[in-house]
């Protein structure tokens, strides 16, 4: 049994609970710049390229809408636009719209961060090549949180027009909250194979596949111990971890039962959850 996850690994759906579809669907469209792929029983799937969904939102009638950082689940889903121009045309869009923005440069990556209407928290950004990214003596990438070069990306955009997002635009990675960091620092790396890329001390941890910076970041900074929200709030409902085979899930899969960590199968997916309790959904792709 292999001990790693293919290196080819992706996140891939992320599912949210909304308070106002209608709502969500405007800002995503307007502000994020999605297209609605389908919508049906007050479900809405988000796309880039009009083919594969990436963003899943659900009304949640009577919906709680919880303060950002109170709660373990979603600190921010990531978008990865496929180049800075792509960036900086989202950038004067944002401006446009009067939504506050974010930012950073995270020396392999540039990122803009912004909310939607009910607190979940979205970044958008673009990576730098790989052969730039910078290592410390233990192997692990180097991060930063530095000032954004704002007009140099605004001035990368020119004249672009806003079309939304970009077709070849993907998930990039996903940010959550969780309560325990040594439980899930096993958990993800040891059970389901991934790498750990970063550290920061004993609040933050971030793991990846194939040498990426960050496919997953987890943190504590809700508070150690946060719960989940409940299912009647708006937040995260699931994400998707992609892997390339059947049999590369299978490999996983058998790492899970090796760890008697409790499963279901869903529509061509394995179910799970985390030590948190944020659920996960695995399948091929």
């Amino acid at each position: 049994m292999a001990d790693r996850i293919h290196p080819d690994t992706n996140i891939g759906l992320v599912k949210l609970r909304v308070s106002d579809l209608q709502r969500s669907i405007r800002f995503y469209s307007d502000v994020v710049g999605f297209k609605v792929l389908d919508e049906r029983d007050g479900t809405a799937d988000l796309t880039a390229d009009g083919k594969r969904a990436l963003v899943r939102i659900q009304e949640i009638a009577g919906a709680v809408v919880p303060p950002r950082k109170s709660a373990a689940g979603l600190y921010h889903y990531a978008i990865l636009v496929p180049d800075r121009r792509s960036l900086g045309v989202v950038l004067r869009n944002l401006i446009r719209t009067g939504i506050h923005v974010g930012q950073a440069d995270h020396l392999v990556s540039e990122a803009l961060y912004i909310a939607d209407p009910d607190h979940n928290g979205i970044e958008i950004y673009v990576d730098r090549p790989r052969e730039t990214w910078g290592y410390d003596a233990v192997g692990h990438v180097r991060m930063a949180v530095d000032p954004i070069d704002w007009d140099g990306l605004l001035l990368e955009a020119a004249d672009t027009p806003w079309n939304g997002l970009p077709a070849a635009t993907t998930m990039g990675h996903i940010h959550l909250h969780v309560s325990d960091l040594a439980a899930t620092k096993h958990f993800y790396e040891e059970v389901l194979g991934f790498d750990v890329m970063a550290q920061m001390g004993n609040a933050a941890l971030f793991v990846a596949a194939g040498g990426y910076h960050h496919h997953i970041g987890l943190n504590t900074w809700a508070g150690v111990g946060a719960q989940l929200s409940p299912d009647n709030a708006a937040g995260l409902a699931f994400y998707e971890i992609m892997v390339p085979t059947a049999e590369a899930m299978m490999e996983v899969v058998a790492r899970l039962n090796e760890a008697a960590v409790p499963i279901r199968e869903e529509e061509g997916s394995v179910v799970f959850h985390d030590p948190t309790g944020i659920e996960i959904h695995l399948r091929p792709g």
